[in-house]
């Protein structure tokens, strides 16, 4: 549904920090469903585990929450007048590693709204194997223009 063109146009990470390849799969309000390709030619692999590299679950987890900001800029919840911010991560589970050349996608659903905080479930797969669950919260703060 969106390629990386369209997802940098959304996101403000940029290289190397820009963890989500493809939007596979979105309903407002719902869900939205990412794909993350791992390379061996990412910089990380030469000193995380080098004779047996592992994608570091630090980096899955960001992918997860990048994937929870593009459902929340995709419903359009807000967009103009507040920016979001992670303000919790609960419940991570790391199930299995991730090795270069897999292909993980990426699921995250919005459960619950709550005055100013959202509340999502992330959930990875590789080959439709769960590899790592998470409860992710938001919190909308409004936004603050820079004056001249």
């Amino acid at each position: 549904m969106l390629n990386i063109n369209e997802i940098l146009s959304i996101l403000p990470h940029r290289y190397p920090f820009i963890l989500v390849d493809k939007i596979i799969a979105f309903k407002k309000f719902k869900f939205l469903y990412a794909i993350k390709n791992i390379s061996i030619n990412e910089p990380f692999f030469q000193g995380h585990f080098p004779k047996n590299p592992v994608y570091p679950g630090v980096l899955l987890l960001e992918s997860m929450i990048q994937t929870t900001g593009l459902l929340i800029y995709k419903s359009n919840i807000n967009q103009n007048k507040f920016m979001y911010y992670v303000t919790g991560i609960d419940k991570v589970r790391f199930k299995k590693f991730i090795f270069p050349g897999d292909q993980v996608i990426i699921e995250s659903f919005l459960r619950k709204q709550k005055k100013s905080f959202i509340f999502f479930d992330s959930i990875s797969k590789i080959n439709n194997q769960i590899i790592c669950k998470a409860k992710i919260i938001c919190v909308n703060m409004q936004k603050k223009f820079k004056s001249n």
